[in-house]
């Protein structure tokens, strides 16, 4: 007798096709939303829920386990590494004598014709992204294991 049942919300085929389908497909347009956000609608926000709700999606097909599984970290982790990114994004302006979370652009000419812009406002949504998502996972699994 298995000590632990699996948890899972719905068993149809349809929906474990169409989770194992959708989980990189939302991801990809959780990240494209990710890094569209500092010049068009977007951002780390929106980006950690489109991927939060990726891996509820696969959840719900495949549950609890498989879902931490394809995860690889604790959703907890995810939470405390955003967290900690978005402190990390505030700390540059203070070594240049500037106020707290002042925007800090760097340059990199990667060739003659490619610029490659780095700037602590792609940290701090990166931090957003995933405090965003480590929070949803962290009450869904919660959820899910409490039934």
């Amino acid at each position: 007798m298995d000590p632990k049942p699996r948890v899972v919300i719905s068993d149809t085929v349809i929906l474990h096709t169409a989770a194992l389908m959708l989980l990189p497909l939302q991801l990809l347009f959780s990240v494209f939303l990710l890094l569209r956000g500092h010049d068009e609608p977007g951002g780390g926000f929106i980006g950690g829920l489109v991927a939060s709700g990726a891996f509820v999606l696969y959840l719900f097909a495949h549950g609890v386990e498989s879902t931490r599984k394809v995860l690889r970290l604790a959703p907890h982790d995810l939470l405390g590494i955003g967290l900690f990114l978005g402190l990390l994004s505030s700390l540059p302006a203070v070594f240049f004598g500037e106020p707290l979370l002042s925007a800090q652009w760097w340059y990199v000419n990667l060739t003659d014709e490619v610029e490659l812009k780095l700037s602590t406002v792609l940290l701090f949504d990166i931090g957003v992204y995933l405090a965003v998502l480590g929070t949803i996972l962290t009450f869904v699994i919660s959820l899910a294991e409490a039934e």
